[in-house]
């Protein structure tokens, strides 16, 4: 067996306060919130999306983007950033403060009209000024594309479907596209298979991949996308969230789980685990429930007597 040809070093952007948080029931403290993000940041988490700009009445639990965007302290090591929808959501971003933004677009019609109400041809037309409003603010943009390794409506999704949609994000002008496993059906040789597809077309180092491990194969999606050229994820502290959208979408990778292996594996991240676990701590009596991160439940659990 030829062993993986692993890279030295793996950027980590943590997506638990609002892919994390946005699909809670309970309604956390703002204050709460920004000692998250502080938190994890203090970890030395290079890139932290800390909120959604977006409508609050649909997204209840992001009402406070403006107010944790302002209260957070703001370290020079870390990017910090926000989903935008529109160009109102844009503007809140920029008023609060922030550099990068995030668009988010979908790999099926079906997910992106339940998800944003617009096909996948009206969102990245809607998306286009967006972008480049934001550049002529001066902040970067970076790009998700959902549901591309499967639909909860539709079933599969054709990876020509993810390269061109790939391809048109990044031709936009966002400087990496986060390739997403919306509802954890991605298995490891799909996932070296698109990516193998996606490089014909596009840089790799402009690739990230945005897995949930809803079947439990996150972790095993990450070693075969590292052996395949991958050097960014995201991940969410404790393992906090899903998708309000998509029907069982359970289960973002935990930040703690991918710092563990990586770790293990030699790659530096610069991030300090023991930190990490420290933030989701802090969030998790806000929640009502125990975060589903395995590395957290072992490094919280009592001791046998």
């Amino acid at each position: 067996m030829t062993p993986l040809t692993l890279p030295p070093r793996v950027t980590v952007v943590e997506v638990g306060p609002r892919d994390g948080l946005q699909n809670e029931a309970a309604e956390v403290p703002t204050a709460t919130k920004i000692a998250f993000v502080d938190g994890l940041a203090a970890a030395g988490l290079p890139a932290i999306e800390i909120a959604a700009f977006v409508n609050p009445a649909l997204v209840p639990q992001m009402r406070d983007a403006s107010e944790v965007a302002r209260g957070i302290a703001r370290r020079p090591a870390t990017r910090y950033s926000a989903l935008v929808p529109n160009a109102r959501g844009l503007a809140a971003a920029c008023e609060a403060g922030l550099t990068e933004v995030a668009i988010f677009a979908a790999a099926s019609d079906t997910f992106s009209q339940r998800n944003i109400n617009k096909t996948i041809e009206a969102s990245l037309t809607a998306y286009a000024p967006v972008v480049r409003d934001a550049q002529t603010m001066g902040l970067r943009v970076r790009g998700y594309l959902s549901t591309a390794f499967g639909c909860p409506f539709e079933g599969a999704v054709p990876p020509a479907r993810v390269v061109e949609l790939t391809a048109r994000l990044l031709s936009m002008g966002v400087f990496e596209v986060a390739v997403s496993d919306t509802i954890g059906v991605a298995t490891p040789g799909q996932v070296v298979n698109l990516i193998e597809v996606l490089e014909e077309r596009v840089p790799i180092a402009a690739i990230a991949l945005h897995l949930h491990d809803t079947r439990g194969t996150a972790l095993a999606n990450v070693l075969a996308a590292l052996g395949a050229g991958v050097t960014t994820f995201d991940a969410s502290a404790g393992g906090l969230g899903g998708c309000p959208f998509a029907p069982g979408a359970a289960g973002n990778l935990a930040t703690e789980d991918l710092l563990y292996m990586l770790h293990g594996l030699g790659i530096e991240t610069g991030v300090d685990l023991d930190a990490v676990v420290r933030a989701s701590r802090l969030i998790a009596p806000a929640l009502g429930h125990p975060l589903p991160s395995r590395y957290l439940q072992a490094a919280t659990a009592t001791p046998p007597a």
